[in-house]
């Protein structure tokens, strides 16, 4: 068993995100994300379903043509789609993706 502090999990920048990847498999891949304050992560287009909560602070999320604010301890979760977030003040999150289940079905 294993158990992740998602407060005290130690995360690099967008740039070395894929250090920040906490638990992966053949399904979903797991990872803490940290944005300073102004951080921000570009325009992405996510193959996958993808989940992010705010463990601390809030973001500034964008899916597709639309943009709301994640606030600490919300959930957003999303079909496949283009996001990007940033953060005024500073933010912790876990992010998950996930695949779809239809493309597996499809191969």
């Amino acid at each position: 068993m294993e158990i992740f502090d998602l407060m005290n999990l130690q995360a690099q920048g967008y740039q070395n995100r894929k250090v920040n990847v906490l638990y992966q498999n053949d399904v979903f891949k797991t990872r803490v994300i940290v944005l300073e304050a102004k951080g921000k992560i570009p325009e992405c287009q996510m193959d996958t379903h993808v989940m992010f909560y705010v463990v601390e602070g809030e973001v500034i999320l964008h899916k597709n043509n639309e943009a709301s604010v994640l606030k600490e301890n919300q959930l957003f979760i999303s079909e496949p789609a283009l996001l990007s977030m940033e953060s005024v003040t500073g933010a912790r999150l876990m992010g998950v993706q996930i695949k779809s289940s239809l493309k597996e079905d499809n191969v």
